[in-house]
């Protein structure tokens, strides 16, 4: 398999939210635009942390959140990235290790710049006749 980067898969078409974002707001911008996930970046477009729809289901369940609640309180702060120049191959690797379906792509200088999602590795595998091969 011919070595494919990051950068040639993700997508830029971001969906953020701030810290202070209230969590119903981030809910609603996920069902809005029919995404997994929304990024948490602060004013510079750095990465705080990230919020699933694993962690939704998470927060409904134990947490039951009252109106006001904030997406910091919830989100991942340890969060794995991608550079754009990374393989495809060890990004799929570090996912899988991890059981991520989605890792920010972010730039030292412009902070966050995309998202490569197993969904977008599944379809490139596709698209290449790779997982036919397999």
């Amino acid at each position: 398999m011919e070595d494919v980067f990051v950068a040639r898969l993700m997508s830029t078409n971001l969906h953020t939210v701030t810290p202070d974002t209230l969590v119903e707001d981030a809910a609603q911008l996920i069902l809005d635009n029919n995404i997994s996930s929304v990024i948490v970046v602060d004013e510079d477009n750095r990465l705080e942390g990230i919020l699933t729809t694993t962690d939704f289901v998470d927060i409904v369940a134990k947490s039951q959140p009252k109106a006001q609640t904030t997406v910091e309180r919830y989100m991942t702060t340890d969060v794995i990235t991608a550079g754009a120049q990374d393989s495809i191959l060890s990004v799929a690797e570090s996912m899988t290790e991890h059981g991520f379906h989605h890792m920010p792509v972010v730039d030292e200088e412009e902070g966050v710049i995309g998202m490569i999602a197993t969904s977008d590795l599944a379809a490139y595998l596709s698209q290449t006749g790779q997982l036919a091969r397999s």
